[in-house]
């Protein structure tokens, strides 16, 4: 589909086909990202270093490679799982605080603070959700608010100076609170090096202490400044989808019963009752991948992936997506196409139960986290993060509506939010 926004012309594209063309077939024509007036206006020269937003460069590929061979790798996600381990102790914790008051919580913000200190505890090995720094999850949270505005400035140029929407002047007023929150943290992990007389640190195990190993070795070409704007980009991208995906799932096996029961007997015969899962815990359980994957095949949480900019005329399927252009891949069309998918409407994770179709960017009908050269680095953390918050409260309680009643309509914007939040009462198992 091909339409007229402003003075922007804007393709959309809705299946798995056409997918995998712009983010594969035809990917050196759509390797850069357009971007937004809201993520231009950021401080510090945000795109200009950021690994979401920059061109393929080779400042890009060092960002890439960094992320691949140092940072998401199964080896350096094992060695510092401990650190989420004790987030999922505390999420447990809360719950079971909860349960015992028989009082209900928001599962979306609890998915949301847990999400924001697991992702803080696997960077900085500390809190970010707790009173002396809830100013951060403040910013976090009002950056993907302002980004998922619908804003004038980016399909009238000639209205960018005048900031109608006033999201500019927020959205910059956020980001700074978030680069120096993010500048604070690392200095005080450089006086701590300082202070033990050490320029390589094995004291933590932390993404931070990996980065600074990096620049210190120069084994990389990086600086600071470039670990800045990679945590900035993680905290903003990696958060807020979790999030999302988390309340999605607990909602959808509310609402379905029996597959809440199906994955509730799977934990129970391969993990004990009661007891939270470990991340190695994982692979042996097939049925609650697949209700991730149902998940993230019915509500993705970012319903078009970021706009594919495009460097010259290509002709794809007899139709040219002209230069200049801005393309979406519409991912929640994917998931829901009917050529695609029996009863694509229905949560039925048995679907991919002994299928091969995974969510790592090779199949084109399943990409909630991209494809191609610019799939979301981020994708092993996420997934275990996922994984070890579903897994362990639904096999730690049981669960039940507040107020007796599933709401499953939908909130778009940049994400697609439960449009009336989960709010569901723990009970003792």
């Amino acid at each position: 589909m091909s339409l007229r926004l402003g003075q922007v012309t804007t393709v959309v594209v809705s299946s798995p086909s056409m997918a995998k063309a712009i983010l594969k077939e035809h990917d050196s024509s759509f390797r850069d990202r357009k971007v937004p007036e809201a993520v231009l206006s950021l401080p510090n020269r945000h795109p200009e270093f950021s690994l979401v937003w920059l061109p393929v460069s080779p400042l890009w590929k060092n960002l890439r490679k960094i992320c691949n061979m140092h940072i998401f790798t199964s080896q350096k996600l094992d060695a510092n799982q401990d650190l989420r381990r004790k987030k999922i102790k505390d999420l447990l914790a809360y719950v079971d605080e909860n349960c015992r008051m028989g009082k209900a919580i928001d599962f979306g913000q609890a998915a949301f603070n847990t999400s924001l200190n697991l992702l803080s505890n696997t960077i900085f090995s500390i809190d970010v959700v707790d009173p002396s720094e809830r100013k951060f999850k403040d910013t976090v949270w009002g950056i993907m608010e302002e980004a998922g505005k619908p804003n004038l400035s980016d399909h009238f140029p000639l209205l960018k100076m005048l900031d109608l929407q006033g999201i500019r002047r927020r959205n910059t007023l956020y980001a700074g609170k978030m680069f120096e929150v993010l500048d604070r943290l690392i200095d005080q992990r450089l006086k701590q090096r300082q202070e033990h007389g050490c320029s390589i640190s094995t004291e933590y195990k932390d993404i931070l202490d990996i980065l600074l190993n990096i620049i210190q070795d120069k084994s990389v070409e990086i600086d600071r400044k470039n670990i800045k704007h990679l945590f900035a980009d993680l905290f903003i991208a990696g958060n807020d989808t979790t999030s999302i995906t988390m309340e999605w799932a607990m909602a959808e096996l509310l609402h379905n019963p029996e597959v809440l029961s199906k994955a509730k007997l799977e934990l129970e015969q391969l993990v004990g009752r009661g007891n939270p899962i470990e991340e190695s815990d994982i692979t042996r359980l097939p049925y609650l991948q697949a209700v991730v994957k149902e998940t993230f095949r019915l509500h993705p949480a970012v319903p078009l992936l970021i706009a594919r900019k495009v460097s010259e005329d290509v002709e794809i399927a007899s139709f040219t997506v002209p230069k200049g252009a801005q393309v979406f891949v519409n991912v929640w069309a994917i998931g829901r196409d009917e050529n695609t998918w029996d009863n694509p409407h229905s949560f039925i994770p048995e679907r991919f139960l002994g299928s091969d179709i995974s969510y790592k960017g090779q199949n084109f009908e399943l990409i909630p986290f991209g494809g191609g050269r610019r799939i979301c680095p981020g994708l092993p953390l996420a997934i275990r993060m996922l994984h070890l918050m579903l897994g362990s409260l639904i096999n730690s309680f049981d669960w039940k509506l507040e107020d007796g009643n599933m709401d499953m309509e939908e909130k778009f914007g940049l994400t697609i939010q439960k449009a009336q939040p989960l709010r569901v009462v723990p009970v003792a198992i």
